[in-house]
């Protein structure tokens, strides 16, 4: 087994049970907070699937989205962060 199978095989299990475990928390979340941090944390992992098909398929565009949703997981979070402080004064 070559080195990029044996870390392809390591990391998609990974960021497979990083996804199930922050779908959990998501769900169970006792508050917005919780749950805006597990949607960061899941743009964060597909990103993570995402670089990796890219680069273990030499497909270079899939970079390319994932900068794009990075880009609206920062936006969301600053909507975010704006509701709260409309929210609270």
């Amino acid at each position: 087994m070559s080195m990029p199978q044996l870390v392809s095989a390591f990391t998609l299990p990974v960021l497979a049970a990083a996804f199930a475990l922050t779908l959990i928390r998501l769900l169970r979340g006792p508050s917005l907070a919780d749950a805006v941090v597990a949607l960061d944390l899941m743009a964060i992992i597909v990103i993570g699937f995402a670089s990796h098909y890219s680069v273990a398929m030499g497909e270079w565009v899939y970079l390319d989205v994932a900068v794009v949703i990075a880009l609206i997981a920062f936006l969301a979070t600053v909507a975010f962060a704006f509701y709260i402080r409309k929210r609270l004064g």
